[in-house]
Parts: structure tokens; C-alpha cells; sequence
């Protein structure tokens, strides 16, 4: 599976060109033909940057902040439910250990104070 592959199955349901595809993942420094690795959370952590990123890109768009109906389904508060899900992910990419500072036992430090 490829990064562009594993993005979409990240965002799955919205439509985009795999142009616009590759922006969002070379902004969040990925090629869209290299292997996705499951096990680097570097490689997880751009996934879903560049998921949030396309997130965001939606919600600032106002015409898409109303309520739909179709046939006996609606779906309200689209714009709530959007945020929620961008907070998800922020939260969700926070958690992802860094690869570069995690010690072997899982542990990771972090500056809380500098000069």
C-alpha cells in the first residue's frame, strides 16, 4: 500500500483529484507512490497531518456549513461534526510517539522549560 492509498483510506467519502492528493502529502513531507510503513509513527503521523489538512481545507469552505436532507436521511450540524472530527485528529496525531525522541522502553522526554 502506497501513502496515497493509505490516505485515502483515511479520508474515505471525500472526493479529490490525485493531484490535490499529492499536495496535501508532500506538504506533510510524504511521496504518494512510497511504500506506507505501519510501523514508522513518523509515517502515521504525516498521514493524518495531511488528513487534518484536507479537513480544514473543507471547513473553510461556507457553502458546505448548512444542514442536508436526502430522501428520509438528514444530516445536521455539518460544520459541528466536521470540527469535532478535525479536534479528533489533532488529539489522535498528538498521542503518536516520536520516533526520533522515544527511548526503548516507550518512554519519550520533552523540554517543558528552556532558556
Amino acid at each position: 500500500m502506497t501513502n496515497l492509498e493509505r490516505l485515502q483510506l483515511e479520508i474515505k467519502g471525500i472526493s479529490l483529484t490525485t493531484d490535490e492528493l499529492d499536495i496535501y502529502l508532500q506538504e506533510s513531507d510524504l511521496t504518494s507512490n512510497i511504500e506506507y510503513n505501519p510501523q514508522s509513527n513518523t509515517n502515521k503521523r504525516n498521514i493524518l497531518k495531511a488528513a487534518l489538512s484536507i479537513l480544514e481545507s473543507i471547513a473553510n469552505q461556507p457553502e458546505l456549513m448548512k444542514n442536508y436532507k436526502q430522501d428520509d436521511i438528514t444530516i445536521s450540524q455539518f460544520h459541528e461534526n466536521l470540527q469535532s472530527r478535525i479536534d479528533q485528529l489533532e488529539r489522535k496525531i498528538r498521542e503518536i510517539p516520536n520516533d526520533d525522541l522515544a527511548y526503548q522502553d516507550g518512554a519519550s522526554f520533552f523540554y517543558m522549560f528552556s532558556n
